[in-house]
């Protein structure tokens, strides 16, 4: 099967999920995970990507993230890649792909979608039972889009910056929102869009994505076409 091309439209944030071979961990201690950070911040700095939350679990990694380029993703995961599997390989005595093949991501519709993302990304380690609360999780965005830690990482994105008018109002608001979990509804429309590559949003957003980016935004429909009547 021919690979889909990428959709890039200009100012429009992306979920991106790229996981290890087979499943198997790609972080092994602390310093890993600290290492991750720097090359990701070093590449997403020079290649344009403007992260706003992201989540390193053991074998796989969350971003959501805005493109300023076409070539932002792609050069920015290719940088890291080469940057800290080479620092992996090296520190553990391995040699060959760290990777699972390519990285999954999708065109999401800011205005229904960002913050929910954000939430589905920092929620991660909660759903998989390893803390009870995002903000116990040390390797994601939330202690900094929550709490206000310091990063030089993440670039707040303008949604995020409409909650409040000040930095400690914004973190109120966006702590309020973890009050409830995110659907089952949202959680299922957000994993089967990461994973089939198709835009996630309503069909008047997925229209709008296909005028701007010239292909398809939505899987065609299945069956025959219904008959007309003269």
């Amino acid at each position: 099967m021919a690979r889909l091309p990428r959709y890039f439209v200009e100012g429009q944030a992306q979920h991106i999920i790229q996981r290890g071979n087979n499943r198997e961990p790609i972080f092994a201690a602390e310093q890993d995970y600290q290492v991750y950070l720097e090359c990701l911040q070093k590449a997403a700095e020079q290649n344009g990507l403007d992260i706003h939350s992201y989540i390193l679990m053991t074998n796989h990694v969350h971003l959501l993230a805005t493109p300023q380029t076409e070539d932002s993703i792609g050069k920015t995961l290719q940088s890291l890649g080469r940057r800290y599997v080479q620092y992996f390989n090296y520190s553990y005595k391995r040699t060959g792909t760290l990777w699972e093949g390519r990285y999954k991501a999708t065109l999401i519709d800011s205005e229904r979608y960002l913050l929910t993302c954000m939430r589905y990304i920092e929620l991660n380690p909660v759903r998989a039972n390893m803390v009870k609360h995002p903000g116990d999780y040390p390797w994601s965005s939330y202690l900094t889009n929550a709490r206000g830690q310091e990063s030089t990482l993440t670039t707040p994105h303008p949604l995020y910056h409409s909650l409040g008018r000040s930095n400690t109002a914004r973190q109120s608001a966006y702590r309020a929102l973890f009050r409830g979990a995110v659907s089952k509804v949202d959680q299922q429309a957000i994993r089967e869009a990461t994973n089939t590559g198709w835009v996630l949003g309503n069909d008047r957003f997925r229209d709008k994505i296909e005028q701007l980016s010239g292909r398809r935004s939505r899987p065609k429909r299945r069956g025959r076409p219904s008959k007309t009547v003269d």
